[in-house]
């Protein structure tokens, strides 16, 4: 059978990503309620492993990948970035043929974007984007699962990402094209996302009904906002740039004062971590509007879900 890699949402049709939502909605509600549904769940991936690659550190990926395969009954294998140097010791063509003689299944959290292709390229079995420099589609699969068990709705929530023009964001986009969102994003000039993955949303959006608006002004952008998101304004493998960011960027911080312009039951957004005080502000992170810890929680769901359909397919 085809292996079903997961690399990039736009990769999917719209009804793959709300098949992925209704299991992941399913298996968190069966988990919640114990008992008989817990030992069902154990059968799915029963025996199976999944083979972890780190280039980059992380809590919510390692232990919610962990924990899922856990649950699903299956094992995980980290593999630090010390111990393969994936393209250093071993050429990824070589890494990925290896490991798919060993594991079912690659999840990959790497630096450069090239990297996970390459490993879905040569590998056997079936590989999950865990975060690239390009995009970080697990994390978007959970944000829509959080705004849809929030809002009970995806299609016309509109949706304002505030700050970077980064790999979660690209995810956003297209995500919010899958489902008929409406995405505004504002970014300062320079720092917005690539103009290919916008235009290539809009392009997805046509079919669904959403919309795709980009902005510099964060005031224009969050008024009226269903939900708000943000990230760090500075990512990893960028820290010399953390200090011109910050001076940049700090416009574009989610406090009290700019969430007041949304509406009013308005929820807030962070894939974490966050550097408080600088993209948001503690009252707003800790405040009542806050999704942050919620839909962290949702990454083991969603993932359980895509570990799930990759697993079947394979």
């Amino acid at each position: 059978m085809t292996k079903r890699d997961f690399l990039s949402l736009a990769d999917l049709k719209p009804a793959d990503v709300h098949e992925l939502l209704d299991l992941a909605l399913a298996l968190k509600s069966q988990w919640r309620a114990g008992g008989q549904g817990c030992e069902t769940q154990r059968q799915r991936l029963a025996d199976k492993t999944l083979g972890m690659i780190f280039q980059k550190p992380s809590l919510r990926t390692r232990v919610s990948f962990d924990v899922g395969m856990s649950q699903l009954g299956g094992r995980a294998i980290y593999l630090a970035p010390e111990e393969i140097r994936l393209g250093e010791r071993e050429s990824i063509p070589d890494a990925a043929r290896v490991l798919s003689r060993y594991v079912d299944g690659i999840m990959a959290r790497v630096f450069s974007h090239e990297d996970v292709l390459a490993l879905a390229r040569w590998a056997t079995v079936p590989v999950i984007n865990g975060l690239s420099d390009f995009n970080h589609p697990c994390q978007g699969l959970t944000d829509l699962l959080t705004i849809l068990e929030k809002r009970d709705r995806l299609e016309g929530v509109k949706l304002a990402y505030i700050g970077d023009g980064n790999n979660v964001l690209h995810s956003l986009l297209y995500g919010a094209a899958q489902v008929g969102m409406h995405l505004v994003a504002a970014t300062p000039e320079g720092y917005g996302p690539l103009a290919e993955v916008v235009q290539q949303a809009k392009t997805m959006a046509v079919d669904t009904g959403a919309s795709i608006e980009l902005f510099h002004e964060p005031r224009e952008a969050i008024r009226d906002a269903d939900v708000v998101y943000t990230d760090t304004w500075t990512s990893m493998g960028q820290e010399e740039e953390a200090t011109r960011r910050r001076q940049i960027f700090r416009p574009y911080q989610i406090n009290e004062a700019l969430l007041a312009l949304a509406n009013r039951d308005v929820g807030v957004m962070h894939c974490l971590p966050a550097h408080r005080g600088e993209e948001i502000t503690d009252e707003v992170a800790d405040g009542p509007q806050s999704w942050l810890f919620d839909q962290a929680e949702n990454r083991l769901h969603a993932q359980k879900a895509i570990l799930v359909a990759s697993y079947s397919t394979s």
